[in-house]
């Protein structure tokens, strides 16, 4: 583990076996990079992070993982985005995936395997999410892959709603010579979603294969529910060399859970593959809504591994 000046801030950078991890905890408790250093020497990466200008534009960045909390995407109250009703019929402002990504964080553990930090709101945040919380984002970083856990804790006296994601960018491709065609990806789903994005309602979403070519523009912006399995598998076709990501530690996660497939546009180096506790907008629609009683604590646990 080492300090590493980035921007006018310190990334630190950790190397565990053959992978290689940066991370500004305080800056959204994001991970920014992760490359692994293969047998010939050569670096493979799995996690994408662009070329920044400034410190400025990092929670903008279309790379690393943001943390989407409390809410992921956008959420709607009444058809008029960016808005969210609570249970005490408020409506109040609910920023695009939440509010933590573009968030400070305090660091609360940092060692050779990993880091723990503590979600610190601003005026912003606790005018959208006004409770009385803990939010604890933990990273443990492993040879070959990583695990993630979310921790809500509930101080106050009233039920906290959430539902909350990670936004994971992967390199794709990331085999020279191959293009996003010559991947797979394999997602046990029994159902798929849409978004209408004038509204916020849930539409049924493509017909889709238990494997489809990443190639696919149907993949783009699906929700994929009632899972089979909680274990998503992509990379090249007919070659070693593949990325799981494991939603939650159920063999079978709850019928909510969600996998979401996206990206940009055809050139785009990053494809992601995102982890949800539900489907967008989940205050509205009540689909992957979770609540925290009165001090109680819950998780959500993802993990990604390379091959």
């Amino acid at each position: 583990m080492e300090k590493v000046p980035y921007l006018g801030q310190e990334l630190t950078r950790w190397q565990v076996g053959n992978s290689t991890f940066l991370a500004i905890p305080e800056r959204g408790a994001r991970l920014m990079h992760w490359h692994l250093t293969l047998a010939d020497g050569s670096v493979r990466d799995i996690i994408h992070w662009p070329e920044v200008g400034s410190i400025d534009e990092f929670f903008k960045a279309r790379g690393g993982n943001p943390i989407l909390f409390p809410f992921n995407a956008r959420t709607y109250d009444q058809g008029d985005i960016h808005f969210w009703r609570g249970p005490d019929g408020v409506r109040r402002p609910m920023p695009m995936h939440g509010v933590a990504r573009q968030g400070k964080f305090k660091t609360t553990r940092c060692d050779a395997r990993g880091f723990a930090a503590q979600f610190e709101p601003d005026e912003e945040a606790r005018t959208a999410y006004p409770y009385d919380y803990e939010f604890t984002v933990t990273y443990l970083f492993e040879p070959l892959g990583l695990s993630c856990e979310f921790t809500l804790k509930n101080l106050g006296t009233q039920p906290i709603p959430w539902s909350a994601g990670h936004h994971f960018y992967f390199t794709v491709p990331w085999n020279e010579g191959l293009t996003r065609s010559d991947y797979a990806i394999r997602i046990p789903a029994g159902k798929t979603l849409r978004q209408d994005q004038s509204n916020g309602r849930l539409s049924p979403g493509p017909a889709l294969s238990p494997q489809e070519n990443l190639a696919n523009k149907a993949l783009i912006d699906v929700f994929h529910t009632q899972l089979k399995s909680n274990t998503v598998t992509f990379g090249p076709k007919n070659q070693p060399g593949e990325v799981s990501v494991s939603l939650g530690t159920s063999k079978v996660p709850s019928p909510d859970a969600t996998f979401v497939t996206w990206t940009l546009d055809d050139a785009a180096p990053f494809y992601c593959v995102e982890p949800w506790m539900g489907p967008a907008n989940a205050p509205e629609h009540k689909l992957g809504l979770h609540w925290v009683q009165p001090g109680q604590t819950q998780n959500f646990v993802v993990q990604v591994h390379a091959k």
